[in-house]
């Protein structure tokens, strides 16, 4: 019997829902919608209420064309939201992008756990959970007061289908500061911040909290018998068809808004959090050597617009000229995170082929250095937007001197999601619709890499980082 999966997809650019077809993991049906910010007070916020809006009129229509069996989600880390003891939010949830939380990061650094507890690097503005919750309760004294439970994201949508408040994590498991990966507990932060009363079960991304509330089912047109099950962080959604149907030692490659590279079964690894890399908590619970950079970002921000397929002769042009972007474009994040951007070699002009040949072997060299630093073993598959371009698979198999693969179905955090769902998918045809991608071995690859990493790192050094 066929297993459809509303998948709820939030993303730090877009808001998704996905119909995935369970057995297949194809999605049937898609609607999206920006993820905006809302710039309100009391603080930049996300736009809880029209993507409320947008997923009931979503899961009305799917469920009229297709029926619904089961609902999951998967959504970004680095987000937090306080409900107060009705279950709405007690504030706003913060848009972990916003800068509030550094006004106190002196105060918040001498309470937080160090990297050896938490695998959890301190990160800028809100992107850690421990600095969002401090800077929120000291700039609205009333809040912790105010708020009764505290969830992470895939459970506040969870919490809000079925009336279940939980944790999961795999959401705490990204650079919260609230979890230790080694002991599989919360970390000493929870009681520095005075909120262990407030924090509900942690659950495995699997587990079911519910069935959907009766007023929210009738509101979505859906039986009151529709489980929702309790999320996943979304990178870990991306690794899960993997972690289920390959071998160790491998890396997945999640990209979107961030590339983020997790690596399972690779060589042991002292993780330096300098270079922006944590460790991520998998599905099964398990920790997972993880480097990441603002991919998606970069590439938006690099290319500055749409550009046509490089041609072999771009490629060429920028080879043989040795045309290269220096890192880092979102110089926030990832292995040279303090390092400023430059072109080396003449700049090709915005919208040309050129330029997208040129960004896409300078995001393939970034993440081959993530995955460096994370001792990386085995083949590599790539998730997401990246999957699709060719520079960038061919260069990353020669930087990294691994075989380089992507699914031919439609895998990712909506498939990812719908696996926590019980079905039939075979693991053994998942891992056969891997395909490798041929790289282009030359010997002018090889020199471009080489000298690529010998600039950044002289770079790299010249600004102490």
């Amino acid at each position: 019997m066929t297993c459809h999966v509303a998948v709820i997809d939030i993303g730090k650019t877009n808001a998704k829902l996905a119909l995935v077809d369970r057995d297949t993991l194809t999605e049937i049906a898609v609607k999206t919608r920006p993820n905006r910010v809302l710039a309100a007070p009391p603080w930049p916020h996300v736009d809880v209420e029209g993507h409320w809006a947008f997923l009931l009129e979503g899961l009305r229509a799917f469920h009229a064309a297709y029926g619904i069996d089961a609902i999951s989600v998967t959504t970004h880390g680095a987000c937090i939201a306080l409900l107060d003891r009705t279950g709405n939010l007690a504030a706003p949830i913060l848009d972990y992008e916003h800068t509030g939380p550094d006004e106190l990061a002196e105060d918040y650094d001498a309470i937080r756990p160090p990297f050896s507890e938490t695998g959890s690097p301190r990160l800028a503005a809100g992107l850690n959970i421990g600095a969002q919750l401090f800077w929120q309760f000291q700039v609205d004294p009333g809040l912790k007061d105010r708020t009764h439970r505290i969830v992470t994201y895939p459970q506040y949508w969870g919490a809000r289908l079925s009336g279940v408040a939980a944790m999961d994590v795999t959401s705490l498991g990204c650079h919260s500061d609230l979890w230790n990966p080694h002991r599989g507990e919360f970390s000493s932060l929870v009681g520095s911040l005075g909120i262990a009363d407030k924090l509900p079960a942690v659950r495995r991304p699997s587990d079911v909290l519910g069935m959907i509330l009766p007023e929210i089912a009738e509101r979505a047109s859906l039986p009151t018998s529709t489980p929702v099950h309790c999320g996943i962080h979304d990178s870990n959604a991306s690794l899960l068809p993997y972690i289920l149907a390959k071998t160790p030692p491998f890396s997945v490659i999640s990209t979107g808004t961030w590339a983020i590279a997790m690596s399972i079964g690779g060589s042991p690894v002292e993780l330096d959090p300098d270079l922006d890399t944590l460790i991520n908590v998998t599905a099964l619970d398990q920790p997972a050597p993880s480097a990441r950079f603002m991919g998606g970002r970069e590439h938006d921000l690099a290319t500055g617009g749409s550009y046509p397929d490089p041609t072999a002769q771009d490629l060429d042009f920028i080879l043989t000229h040795e045309i290269m972007l220096m890192p880092a474009v979102a110089a926030e994040t990832g292995p040279f995170k303090g390092c400023q951007s430059a072109w080396l070699g003449p700049e090709p002009d915005v919208g040309t082929g050129k330029r997208g040949a040129a960004v896409a072997l300078y995001l393939a060299l970034v993440t081959s250095e993530c995955l460096l630093n994370i001792c990386h073993k085995g083949s590599l598959i790539v998730e997401g937007p990246f999957a699709g371009n060719r520079l960038f698979l061919e260069m990353l198999s020669v930087a990294t001197g691994s075989d380089v693969h992507l699914s031919s179905g439609m895998t990712g955090t909506s498939a990812g999601a719908a696996l926590l769902v019980p079905g039939t998918t075979d693991a053994l045809s998942m891992r056969d619709s891997l395909v490798p991608v041929s790289a282009d071995l030359s010997t002018s690859f090889q020199h471009y890499a080489h000298r690529w990493r010998q600039h950044a790192r002289r770079r790299s050094i010249q600004r102490g980082v």
